[in-house]
């Protein structure tokens, strides 16, 4: 449960990850399995970091009484305290770090069910191992400096492999993206090329008025392809500080009118379309329950140190 013994076990699984993978196909199997356990223990590390509980399944009193440094009162050795899994570790982490982690739930997918696979069955799909693989290394990234490990320690003499799988990663990404954009294009073209200008804009106006898909939050924009109406969606958080604000951080782009979809990779690639977004509703209108971080909350103003003219604003504090 300690940060620095996940670190090191980081790096020594994915030293053996990158050996594998630059063995050949014959290898791609341990490739992806130690590929994926590296990304699970530096996930870890960081929730170590901030706090040992963080990691632990939080039904098991026994690993919660180790992590809090009251082991002496559980029934069983630390050494069978049960710690969450990949995804767990990556949905919490990425709670903290949203925007530092370019990885999402539905992205990280295929690295959980490749590790899996090999771990569980022996069986992984082939076709994804570089898919598999890169998204480690760009979920991995972001952490080695929040953690502030040097890169080329972490990488070692498979720096320049590292580089060359995340370029080749980037550009076709850059590449698919600009296949869906000219498909969406010819798409819109084909079904509303031949109206009038007056006819197409009521058609449209009936077919974007919803979001396509569903997510806990979206917000209307202009489709990079056709110009339409369409949709971001993702979830929100509260950024916590004196004037705490709902903040929107969109994963996925779809418009109705020309079919264009896009997460994942091809996401990142859309320039500010991916940039988080603050919300004109108040944190308590928009969650109803929520109150502010008593960390935020003024000073007593029965302090006689404060200025005795300052009043709390009853319009956020009217709940508490």
């Amino acid at each position: 449960m300690h940060a620095e013994q996940l670190k090191a076990s980081s790096r020594k699984w994915m030293t053996a990850a990158l050996t594998a993978f630059a063995e050949g196909p014959e290898s791609y199997d341990f490739a992806v399995h130690h590929a994926g356990i590296a990304a699970e223990h530096l996930l870890k590390a960081y929730l170590a970091g901030l706090h040992p509980a963080l990691i632990v399944e939080a039904r098991d009193f026994d690993s919660l009484l180790h992590a809090t440094g009251h082991g002496t009162h559980a029934s069983a050795p630390e050494s069978r305290a049960k710690t969450i899994g990949l995804v767990e570790a990556h949905a919490r982490v990425h709670k903290i770090l949203r925007n530092q982690i370019p990885i999402n739930k539905q992205a990280l997918e295929p690295v959980a069910n490749a590790r899996n696979g090999v771990a569980h069955s022996g069986v992984h799909d082939i076709t994804e191992v570089q898919t598999v693989f890169t998204t480690c290394l760009r979920l991995i990234d972001p952490l080695l400096a929040e953690l502030k490990m040097a890169p080329d320690d972490y990488w070692g003499s498979y720096v320049p492999l590292h580089d060359r799988l995340i370029e080749e990663r980037v550009q076709a990404a850059r590449i698919r993206l600009e296949g869906k954009l000219a498909k969406a294009r010819a798409i819109f073209e084909q079904r509303y090329g031949h109206l009038a200008s007056k006819e197409r804009e009521i058609v449209l106006a009936t077919i974007t008025q919803h979001s396509p898909r569903y997510m806990e939050q979206d917000l209307e924009t202009t489709c990079p392809a056709c110009g339409s109406q369409g949709w971001l969606m993702g979830d929100t958080h509260i950024e916590e500080t004196n004037s705490p604000v709902v903040v929107f951080t969109p994963y996925v782009f779809a418009c109705s009118a020309c079919d264009l979809d896009v997460e994942n990779e091809e996401f990142w690639q859309l320039g500010d379309l991916g940039d988080e977004v603050e919300l004109s509703d108040s944190p308590e209108d928009f969650y109803g329950t929520w109150e502010p971080d008593p960390k935020f909350l003024p000073d007593d103003p029965e302090d006689p140190t404060i200025d005795a003219n300052w009043e709390p604003d009853e319009d956020i504090y009217r709940d508490r």
